[in-house]
């Protein structure tokens, strides 16, 4: 494995489990929710701060507010989350799924892990994650919405489009399992 891997994903299709039984298989390691501590260390936020504002859009609000004084939080904890995925990819190989990871490193092979929305109702429920089952569909909309506003606001480019990503999976269809397996295929393809 020579190259880095960048993981974007729909709320509840498994990307995060795709993520981590990917970096397993590959010997590399796996980089997610541990991004805010780590970013936390390097960029003297704290890392309650971090949890607070992060995959989040600075508000139109905010960016009046801080373009008199300062930059928005959120610009500050993209600036220091980007520095970090820039760092870690210089160390060498490893999975690291969102916070723009695809767009921030550009010699990275992109997978893109989605499924249709019942599908990802379905698993969400499954989880236990504390949200009633007749709320589930609500919040899975509500963070996806939520991704897409902080994709599309740093990087200039349509979140969830093929054309963003080299490899593209349904795990609707196959399963996480099934889209590890083609990832291992598509990714030994690529490296030679």
């Amino acid at each position: 494995m020579k190259k880095v891997i960048t993981v974007s994903r729909q709320f509840g299709s498994g990307g995060r489990e795709f993520s981590i039984k990917l970096a397993k298989e590959l010997g590399i390691p796996f980089y997610d929710k541990d991004l805010i501590s780590m970013a936390a260390q390097d960029s003297n936020l704290s890392e309650e701060f971090l949890r607070h504002y992060e995959e989040s859009a600075p508000s139109l609000f905010s960016r009046t507010l801080y373009s008199y004084y300062q930059m928005p939080m959120t610009d500050q904890i993209y600036i220091a989350q980007s520095n970090l995925i820039k760092r870690l990819a210089a160390e060498g190989p490893c999975v690291i799924v969102g916070r723009c990871a695809d767009a921030i490193l550009d010699d990275s092979i992109k997978i893109y892990i989605h499924a249709p929305l019942e599908k990802r109702i379905e698993r969400k429920i499954a989880m236990d994650v504390g949200v009633p089952a007749e709320k589930m569909e609500e919040h899975v909309k509500a963070t996806d919405k939520k991704r897409k506003k902080y994709y599309e606001y740093y990087t200039d480019k349509k979140w969830g489009m093929a054309e963003n990503h080299h490899l593209c999976l349904d795990s609707g269809l196959v399963g996480v399992d099934g889209c590890v397996e083609c990832a291992l295929h598509y990714i030994s393809c690529a490296e030679k």
